[in-house]
This record gives structure tokens, sequence and C-alpha cells, in this order.
């Protein structure tokens, strides 16, 4: 890594292509923030080494299997990838990454899929929320009309506590699942009392008090009932190791002492100290308890993703009260959070209230919170897309207590970072798209290309038309956090704005009106409905490899997911459930001519 002044560029250029200067008292904030002053690791301490490239310097070189090679001064040509080490004759032990250069990618990659928010994908089985019963259900539906893929948004748990956070881009942890989202139906040995559950589905809101409130109660008697095969649960309990464990604790101490560890006593704030071990050990039943509720998750996140490719969603980073954050807390920058500079669409800025990792720290604990964080979210998927994968170039970092405006760019370790994604591509077979939307910078859409990460284009974003897009892109309409077709077309976004306590901009709602007419290739005068279908025709004939569509355009649906900038009671984000269940997809006639205007 290069020094503090160089971590932090003294400018930028913004989305609208003008060069911004960054002051230099927020530059010096930001670099203290980010511990840009304290000692980095040398550039020996990590280093990409393809096969058949020679080694920084001579020495033994053992493979992450173990296996040591001896005195080397080149990786063989038959190394297996992975992450290695390196002893030098100096006695310096270093990182050695051996990758692809490249993720994985079909060269034939053609197909059509849905993003899809599962909670809000719910069926007449559902318990007042969308659950991986239902996401098995709506892939193999959707396998059964041509889709190639479901792109799922985030899975993660939140913070433990009786009020769920509703975003899933605000994730507890990136590494173990949401139980919200089991079955509890298809746990073996529960008691069938879903008739009264099932009555959360009366409402269009999903209320994640209620139905965790259910769902636990449920799980906790098939948990004390031991109707399921304890010899499977442990023998998968052991192979997840001390990672596993420390979750199953963090949440019971959640239980015990509230959802954000940075309010526990003192002792217990850090989870390697010794009051945190003795609390594990006098309270083995109910973290045995939580442990089973992944192994759970896992069982059925596996039968859920079987029958069409699943694609995750990793989101950018956690909550600074969570359990990735208790854990890793020596390794991220807690007086500092990630977001954004001032754009076309937020003028303010964006504050996403997550701390970013301290790039020297991560380095030299050889990214193994980044490797394991990456290597969850491929479990059991397909495919991985990259939250904000303009992150892995730089990230905007916003010192505690000051406005977006007054963060800055802080680069980070590409190269490396790159290379462990492609590693986790090729193991698992999966395509890596990265969103790359916003203030992107010159050269990013380049690299992205040469590693074969997919990129990302909208409809609401693109002046160019579909035809005319690049071929190793997933293209769609718009995003969770961006206007439905039905929304633009009917004002009602508009009005959903003015409702939430957003002043609404009539004139960008007009402009965004005829990027999609004449995307669509249509006249303002047409319909929605019209507009829908030849659009998404429009995208089915692209040379873009991956086409997405959403549920919320096909079934109408006016209001977005997501509308960035509220929050409760004000505006119910991430919390309105699809108006039609799963079960009727496939006579919706809206569903069905959408799926045939995607056919590729």
């Amino acid at each position: 890594m290069s020094a503090a002044s160089d971590l932090v560029p003294e400018s930028y250029v913004d989305a609208s292509r003008i060069r911004r200067t960054i002051d230099p008292e927020v530059r010096a904030a930001v670099s203290a923030a980010m511990g840009l002053d304290e000692p980095a690791p040398g550039p020996e301490a990590v280093s990409v080494v393809r096969r058949g490239a020679r080694l920084p310097a001579p020495g033994e070189l053992i493979l992450e299997g173990g296996t040591a090679l001896g005195r080397v001064e080149a990786v063989p040509r038959d190394a297996p990838l992975g992450y290695h080490r390196l002893l030098d004759d100096g006695g310096h032990e270093r990182l050695v990454i051996t990758g692809p250069g490249r993720c994985h990618l079909p060269a034939d990659l053609r197909a059509w899929g849905w993003a899809v928010q599962l909670a809000a994908t719910r069926s007449r089985g559902s318990w007042g929320i969308g659950d991986l019963a239902d996401l098995r259900a709506l892939a193999a539906w959707s396998a059964s009309a041509g889709a190639g893929f479901l792109a799922v948004g985030p899975l993660s748990a939140p913070n433990p506590g009786p009020d769920p956070e509703p975003s899933p881009y605000f994730p507890s942890t990136r590494r173990f699942g949401n139980p919200i989202h089991l079955r509890p139906e298809e746990v073996p040995g529960l008691d069938d009392e879903s008739a009264a559950a099932r009555a959360l589905n009366g409402a269009r809101r999903i209320d994640r008090v209620a139905v965790q409130g259910v769902k636990l109660a449920a799980l906790e008697r098939a948990w004390v009932a031991g109707g399921f095969d304890r010899d499977a649960f442990e023998s998968w309990r052991s192979g997840e190791g001390a990672a596993l464990e420390r979750w199953a604790a963090f949440s019971v101490l959640a239980e015990r002492h509230g959802p954000s560890w940075r309010t526990w006593p003192r002792l217990l704030r850090h989870p390697a100290s010794e009051a945190v071990a003795r609390f594990a050990a006098d309270e083995p039943d109910r973290i045995g308890f939580h442990a089973w509720l992944q192994y759970c998750f896992d069982g059925q996140l596996a039968s859920a993703s079987q029958p069409l490719r699943r694609i995750a969603d990793m989101p950018v980073g956690v909550d600074p009260s969570g359990f990735d954050a208790w854990e890793w807390q020596d390794l991220l920058a807690t007086d500092a959070s990630i977001g954004v500079p001032p754009d076309r669409f937020n003028t303010a800025g964006q504050n996403w209230g997550m701390p970013p990792f301290l790039p020297h720290r991560l380095r030299a604990a050889g990214y193994r919170p980044f490797i394991d964080t990456i290597r969850a979210q491929l479990r059991h998927a397909g495919g991985l897309r990259i939250d904000h994968v303009l992150g892995l170039f730089r990230l905007w970092c916003i010192p505690a207590g000051a406005e977006p405006t007054r963060g800055a760019y802080v680069r980070q370790p590409t190269a490396e970072l790159l290379e462990i994604v492609a590693i986790e591509s090729e193991r698992s077979g999966a395509v890596v798209i990265g969103e790359d939307l916003g203030t992107v910078p010159t050269g990013v859409r380049a690299e992205l290309r040469r590693r074969r990460l997919l990129s990302t284009r909208l409809a609401l974003f693109e002046r160019r038309a579909p035809q005319a897009w690049p071929r190793h892109v997933l293209a769609a309409v718009a995003t969770h956090d961006l206007p439905t077709i039905a929304g633009l077309w009917s004002g009602a976004d508009l009005r959903d704005q003015a409702a939430a306590g957003v002043t609404p901009d009539a004139r960008e709602a007009a402009r965004l009106r005829g990027r999609l007419t004449r995307a669509a290739g249509l006249g303002p005068e047409a319909g929605t409905r019209d507009v829908v279908l030849a659009l998404h025709r429009r995208l089915a004939e692209s040379p873009s490899m991956l086409v997405a569509a959403t549920l919320e355009d096909a079934l109408g649906v006016p209001e977005r997911p997501n509308l960035p900038g509220t929050v409760r009671p004000r505006r119910d984000n991430w919390s309105l459930a699809l108006p039609t269940p799963i079960e009727e997809l496939g006579t919706d006639p809206g569903v069905d001519a959408l799926v045939e205007a995607l056919r590729r």
C-alpha cells in the first residue's frame, strides 16, 4: 500500500464529470479516521503471484492445504489456486495469493431471470413473509417458464433483537442467514400451528415483529422436542468451526443485553474476552439453538438453490452494532462510515452508517474476513452480485459526525481484492456481477471486463439503446431503490415521495420517463403495460449476457421496494409484499406476457 497522502486523493471526478477538490482538513480527518498514519505492512506482506511466475523472494512455499513444497523460486505451474504462505530466506512470512486472474464466466452465457426481494415474495403457505420454501417454489416455476437465474436480495441475518431491521442491506453479518426466512413446517418435529401464522399474509405490510415472534416460538418448540437428526446437526456444526459458535454466542448475548454490542457490559464487548468465554460456557443449550437455526437455514437454502441458478447479493457493509463489527472491530474504522458523494439523485450525498475496513489492517490479517465473507455469500449459489463494487477500487469514507459532503475517497488494494473474488468464483463455478452505478472512475469498467465481472446497465440511466449495450453486463430497467415502471408512469412514485417527506422532482421524473420510452421505442403516450413489454423485449434482444426483470414490474406495482432517505413510520421500506402469491404467478396475464417478452 502507498503512503497515507496517496491513499486519500486530493480530488476526484464526480458523476457529472466535474473535478472536485477535497478540503485539506477533510483529507486529514479521513486519514485519521481510517488510521492511515499507522505503520502499514510493507508490500512484501501480500503478493499476487500467478502459477509459473516468480515469487517476490526465494523461500519455502506452503500451500493453502498445508503441503510444504520446500524452497522454491516460483509458484509451480501445477500449483492449486489459493492462499499460500511463503517463508522467505530472511525469515519473513508472506501471503501469496495465486488466482486465475479472472472470474468464472461461461462463454455462452445468455439468460433472463427475476430480481426479487424474498421478504415480499409470499405464497399462501408463508408465515407473513417470503421464506426459503417460497424461494424454492419460485425457482421451480421460473425454471419451467424458461428463466435461467434468480437474483435474490441479501438473505443475511440482521442484528438479533425484538424489532428486526427491515433492510437486507444493513445486516448484522454477511456470513450467516436470517432465521425469519425459515419455513417452520419443513423443520422436523414441529407442531403444525401454521394456520394462525398464515393469517399474517392478510396484510400487505410485512410485520416482522409478529412474524419473528411466531416463527421463533415454533422453532424453539421444535428444538426442545428434538425430533431432528441430532447427530447430523452436530456433525455439520463441528464442520462450521469457531465462527458459527461465536455467532451463536453473540445472538444469546444480544438476547440478554440488547441488540447493540456497543452498549453491553464492558467486559463483553470483545469476542476474545474471558467474560465472553465464560458466558458461552454457561449457555450451551441456547447457543446450540442458535447454531441449529443456521443448520436449518443452510439445509433449506441448499434445497431452494437447486431448481435454478441463484445469484446471491452481497451488501457493501454491516451494521456497526452487529456481529461482524463485534468480531472484526480491530480491523474496522469505528470512527468512519461508508457512503457516496453528492450526485444528481442525491445532492447531499449519502452516509450508509456502515464502518469500512481499515485497508492496511485487513491486509495484515491476510484478508481472512473478506475471504470468509465472499465464501459465505457463495454458499449454494451460482452467482454473486457485489453491491457497490466500486468499493473494491475506492470507498467514500466519512468521519464520525460529519456530513456526507465532508468525506473523501480512500483507495483500496484492488488487485488483491479482485484476485480473491476470482479465486472464490472459480472454486464455486459462480458468475460475478458488479453493481457499478453512480460515480464510476475511469478505467473501472475496463478492469471489470478484463476480470470477467459482469457490469450493470439500467434503462433508467443509459442514454444508448439496449442494442448498443455491451455483452458482458446484467441488463435491467432499474434497481430496488429506483421507481417501478408503473410508479413512474402513473405519477404514484411522486406521490409516494411527497407522503414520505421527500420533495419530489417532477422534472427528473419526466426525464426518466422519456429515457424509458426511447429505450422501449415508443412514444410518450404509450400505456404502462405497453412500455413494460416493449422495454423488456428490447432488453431481451440486446447483446447483454443476463437480463433481469422484477415481479413488481410484471404485476404493475406502483411502489418501489425502498425509497432512499426515508424511514419508518413515514415509509414502510422493504415491507410491502407483492399483491399476488407465488401460486398465481403462472396464471397472471401480465406476468405471462412479460415472460414471453423476456424469452431469449
